[in-house]
């Protein structure tokens, strides 16, 4: 199974991208996990930021490889436990071989993207920042595939 992280925005602070790589280094060679940055669109001051979220979204859509299980992280998404999520990991690979994830950006997802996902994933109730969001799911996935695998990074 390989998972690709879209994510809107390209520029992170380097313990930004530390972090998100640690976990995908780790996934490598049995599960890849391939960061997909996707460029903010910038918004003006007389811009709605409607329209900054549907072209982000469009974007987003637009980079979803065929025959891919797409999961939409959204605040209003179904919350898992660490064994929830290593279950659903297992649940999306009997689903497809390409699973998708997508971090919309500082004003959150189209409703398109919504729409076209195969799930909504909410991480937490908190509202995080976009950046950190991936290396947040980038451990999530780490900690489930070691769940999985009975790999001693979890501990009960």
């Amino acid at each position: 199974m390989q998972i690709h992280l879209l994510a809107i925005g390209k520029k992170m602070p380097d313990w930004i991208n530390s972090g998100f790589n640690e976990y995908a280094r780790r996934l490598k060679s049995t599960m890849p996990l391939n960061l997909v940055e996707i460029a903010t669109t910038r918004k003006s001051n007389s811009q709605d930021s409607k329209i900054v979220i549907r072209e982000e979204g469009e974007k987003l859509l637009a980079a979803i490889p065929d025959n891919s299980w797409v999961v939409a992280l959204d605040e209003h998404g179904k919350q898992w436990d660490s064994k929830g999520l290593a279950n659903q990991l297992q649940k999306w690979a009997d689903h497809s071989s390409q699973i998708t994830l997508m971090i919309g950006g500082a004003d959150g997802l189209d409703q398109a993207c919504l729409d076209h996902a195969d799930q909504t994933w909410s991480l937490s109730p908190l509202t995080l920042p976009h950046a950190l969001v991936r290396v947040v799911v980038a451990e999530q996935i780490y900690r489930a595939w070691s769940l999985n695998n009975n790999h001693p990074y979890h501990r009960s």
